[in-house]
C-alpha cells in the first residue's frame, strides 16, 4: 500500500486530478507485482458501475439544479431572511438558514456553495460585513447540503457498505439540523464579538407564513423522499425519478422554465455525475487491491492487539477520517476509507448507519478546511479573498463543527436507527 500510496501523492502534487491519479497508481501497482492481469483494472472500472442504485446521482442532482435555478430559489432565499428577522449578523445567519433549507433539494455541497455563495456572499459584502466572513459562512454552511437528506454522499455510502439509502437519509437528519444551528450559534458569536449590524426588517409571523406558504412546494421535496424510502413506496432510484418529474411540474407551474434551462440543467448534472462516478471507478481499482491486501482485516488485528477502548478506537476513526477529509475529495475518500473502517467499526459494536453518518460529517468539515477544500475555494473565489483569510475567520466554525462530531460520536440517540 505504501508503493500505491507514493505514486498517488506524487500525482496529486503535479496536479493531476484525483480519479486520474487513482486509476494510474492502481495500474501500476498491479503491472509492478505481476501478480494479476493488467485486464483487471478494466474489469474494476467496469464493475463498479453495474449498480442501479448509482442511477440515483444523477436523478437527484437534476431535481436539485432544476429547482433551485427557478423562481423557487429565490423564494427559499427570502423564506430565509424572514425566519431570521432582526437577529444580529442577520445576512450569515440568513446564509445557514438557506443553505439548510437547499440542503432538502440539491444533496450536494457544491452546487450550495456555488449557487447560493454567488448570490448571498456579494449582498453580504455591499451590507458592510467583511468579505472573510461571507467566505467562511458561505464555506461552512455549504456541507449542510451533504448531511440532510437526499444525500449524493450517503447513496455512495450505501452502495459501498450495503445500508440502507433510507435509513441513512432517516439518521441525516437530526445530526445535519444540529451542524446548522451550531454554524447559526458561531455566527452569532461572530457577529457579536464584531458587532455586526442588525437587520432593520423585524420578524412578522404572518410574513413568515406567507414565506413558508410560497416556497412550500420547494420545501416538500424531501418530504416526498424520506416519506417513499420509509415507506417503501419505491426505490431510492425510482424517487430520484420521480423528483425530477416533481421539479419539472413545479417549474411549469410557475412557468420560468425554458428549454435552454431544462437543457442547461441536464448538462450541470451530467458534468457532476461524470465527475462522481469517474471517482467511484477509479476508487474501485484502488479498493479490490486492498481488499486483495487484507488491509481492512489487518487494520482490526493491529487495533485488537493494542487493546484499546472503545471510546479511543472512535477518536482514531474520526481522526483518521479529517485528516483524509483534508487532503482527499468527500467521494473518493468515502470509497477508499468505508471498506477498511466497516469491520473496525463492526468490531466495536458500531452500528454501520453510525459510521455512515459520521463518515460525512468528518468528510464535510474537509470541505472548508485547508490545503483542498472544494467548499472553501468555490466561496473564497467568489468572495475575492485569499484561501488564508477564510480560513482564519472558519476558526469558530470548526470548533462548533468538532462538537457535533462529538456528539454524534457518543450519543447514539441523535442517529436515528443506530
Amino acid at each position: 500500500m505504501t508503493l500505491l500510496a507514493l505514486p498517488v501523492f506524487l500525482l496529486l502534487a503535479l496536479a493531476l486530478p484525483i480519479g486520474y491519479a487513482l486509476m494510474a497508481a492502481s495500474s501500476a501497482g498491479i503491472l509492478v507485482s505481476g501478480q494479476y492481469p493488467l485486464s483487471i483494472v478494466a474489469q474494476r472500472l467496469f464493475d463498479a458501475t453495474q449498480s442501479s442504485l448509482l442511477l440515483a446521482i444523477p436523478f437527484f442532482i437534476l431535481a436539485g439544479e432544476l429547482l433551485i435555478s427557478g423562481v423557487l430559489g429565490q423564494r427559499i432565499i427570502r423564506f430565509a431572511s424572514l425566519l431570521v428577522g432582526r437577529v444580529r449578523g442577520a445576512l450569515g445567519q440568513v446564509s445557514v438558514v438557506t443553505s439548510m433549507l437547499f440542503a432538502g433539494v440539491s444533496g450536494s455541497a457544491v452546487a450550495d456553495a456555488s449557487a447560493l455563495g454567488s448570490v448571498l456572499i456579494p449582498w453580504q459584502k455591499r451590507e458592510g460585513y467583511p468579505a472573510p466572513f461571507a467566505s467562511a459562512v458561505n464555506a461552512a454552511s455549504s456541507v449542510i447540503g451533504v448531511i440532510i437528506p437526499p444525500s449524493i454522499p450517503l447513496i455512495i455510502y450505501s452502495s459501498v457498505s450495503q445500508v440502507s439509502v433510507g435509513a441513512l437519509f432517516l439518521a441525516g437528519l437530526v445530526p445535519g439540523l444540529i451542524f446548522g444551528i451550531a454554524s447559526l450559534a458561531a455566527v452569532y458569536l461572530i457577529a457579536r464579538r464584531n458587532d455586526f449590524p442588525r437587520s432593520e426588517q423585524g420578524f412578522s409571523l404572518s410574513a413568515v407564513v406567507r414565506g413558508f406558504m410560497s416556497s412550500l412546494p420547494a420545501l416538500f421535496m424531501p418530504v416526498l423522499i424520506l416519506g417513499s424510502l420509509i415507506g417503501g413506496v419505491a426505490t431510492p432510484t425510482e424517487v430520484s425519478v420521480v423528483a425530477v418529474f416533481y421539479a419539472l411540474i413545479v417549474r411549469l407551474c410557475y412557468r420560468d422554465l425554458s428549454w435552454r434551462g431544462v437543457l442547461g440543467s441536464i448538462l450541470s448534472a451530467g458534468r457532476a455525475t461524470g465527475a462522481v462516478m469517474l471517482l467511484i471507478m477509479a476508487s474501485s481499482v484502488l479498493g479490490w487491491i486492498m481488499t486483495v491486501d487484507q488491509l481492512p482485516s489487518r487494520l482490526v488485528d493491529t487495533i485488537n492487539a493494542m487493546g484499546l477502548p472503545d471510546v479511543l478506537i472512535i477518536v482514531f476513526m474520526n481522526l483518521l477520517m479529517l485528516v483524509v477529509g483534508a487532503v482527499i475529495d468527500m467521494t473518493p475518500a468515502i470509497l477508499l476509507l468505508a471498506p477498511i473502517l466497516m469491520p473496525l467499526a463492526q468490531a466495536i459494536d458500531m452500528s454501520l448507519i453510525q459510521l455512515g453518518i459520521l463518515m460525512v460529517l468528518n468528510l464535510s468539515i474537509g470541505l472548508f478546511t485547508p490545503p483542498v477544500g472544494t467548499t472553501l475555494f468555490i466561496s473564497s473565489s467568489i468572495a475575492g479573498v485569499r484561501i488564508e483569510e477564510t480560513a482564519r475567520a472558519l476558526v469558530p466554525f470548526y470548533i462548533f463543527a468538532v462538537i457535533v462530531l462529538l456528539l454524534v460520536s457518543y450519543v447514539l440517540a441523535l442517529i436515528v436507527g443506530a
